[in-house]
């Protein structure tokens, strides 16, 4: 397909396929929030309201309002999200809570920054601003010293934290000046070339040890993840040899990570070829794929690289014949090697309304930007 044609097909299925299935299954409309634990009809499984699920939500819906199409019910759902985050995610707490009962009785808390990450992310989105940098400034000691979360130290560094912390600055910087966030993007830039293996084009997920798996872990999706974010923050922080690295780093992980004899990609590799201890590391999970999807449109409308645009048509096909569910909307999140679907379940504590339509959005967006320029 051209992109044109990408972005028309992107845009269908966002709003009819996936869209639809959230705003008319999940919303708690007795005691606010959504379920995001439902299964393939989207029937509840799991009451309990997960705030980074919550958190998530509020800025996807929040964002598809405000730039992609500004139906009142977008709105409203962000805002129905947003007022149980409000109330409930902190409790009087400096730390936010993982898990809530339906109705936001406590649940429990994690030992990681990322719950705290998505409602400083639904805060920005409300313009509740001065509450998301309070909390931005807290996760970025939380990630310098885990220990006072109750972690012990851990990897010297990790993609994850590399990105949430870009992510929120970056989302900060959109709606106040201020250098610090500008330095904390270059220092996030920074940081991540200590993960780069130049001879593979790929980033490691963790900076640790190679004699433990930690330290040989490679994630494809996290790679692709976390090359078009940085790629994002470019545009706010220029740095040339980084977006070449990035640029490199989105076919190494492609080249590395894909399944020859099934298609698709792994989820978790070991970069020496040795055993991963993660069961479910051959599987084939929806997200890097979205990742995938929307990395490539990036490169490939930054570049013109004809690579991207064929590893655009590969996984566009091995996704798109692998994870939607034609029959009740939206996708399954999880299948084995060859691509069968494991388990039914359409969200869960980690999987809701974010990655699918946040990759369908930004590559819309992304193709659409290119052909204005080139108009």
């Amino acid at each position: 397909m051209t992109l044109a044609a990408y972005a028309s097909f992107y845009r269908d299925h966002l709003t009819n396929a996936v869209l639809p299935f959230w705003l008319n299954h999940t919303p708690d409309r007795e005691h606010g929030g959504y379920f995001s634990c439902v299964d393939r009809q989207g029937q509840v499984y799991d009451p309990r309201k997960y705030v980074w699920m919550q958190g998530r939500a509020v800025w996807m819906f929040q964002t598809l309002y405000s730039t992609f199409d500004a139906r009142p019910e977008y709105a409203d759902f962000a805002a129905n999200v947003f007022r149980f985050v409000d109330r409930f995610a902190r409790r009087n707490e400096p730390r936010v809570w993982f898990s809530l009962g339906r109705d936001g009785a406590p649940g429990y808390f994690q030992r990681k920054p990322y719950s705290a990450v998505f409602v400083a992310l639904a805060c920005i989105s409300q313009g509740r601003v001065a509450e998301a940098r309070e909390l931005f400034w807290r996760i970025d000691g939380w990630i310098k010293d885990p220990t006072v979360l109750g972690r012990p130290a851990g990897p010297v560094s990790q993609l994850a934290d590399i990105m949430v912390l870009a992510l929120l600055a970056m989302e900060l910087l959109a709606v106040e000046e201020d250098p610090r966030y500008r330095l904390k993007i270059a220092e996030c830039q920074e940081a991540v070339w200590a993960h780069y293996d130049a001879a593979n084009w790929l980033l490691l997920e963790n900076v640790a040890s190679r004699d433990l798996p930690e330290g040989r872990m490679v994630c494809p999706g996290s790679i692709l993840e976390v090359a078009w974010f940085l790629l994002h923050t470019i545009e706010r922080v220029p740095n040339a040899e980084l977006e070449g690295m990035l640029l490199r780093c989105i076919l190494g992980a492609l080249e590395f990570g894909w399944d020859g004899e099934y298609g698709g990609l792994y989820y978790f590799m070991d970069f020496d070829g040795r055993p991963r201890p993660e069961l479910e590391a051959n599987m084939k999970l929806w997200w890097p794929h979205t990742e995938a999807l929307y990395a490539l449109v990036l490169a490939y409308t930054r570049t013109g690289d004809e690579r991207y645009k064929r590893w655009l048509d590969r996984v566009h096909e091995y996704t798109f014949s692998t994870f939607p569910d034609s029959k009740y909307g939206e996708w399954f999140g999880y299948c084995d090697r060859s691509g069968r679907v494991a388990t039914e379940m359409k969200g869960g504590a980690y999987k809701c309304c974010f990655h699918v339509p946040r990759a369908l959005l930004y590559s819309i967006r992304a193709i659409e930007r290119a052909a204005s320029e080139r108009a």
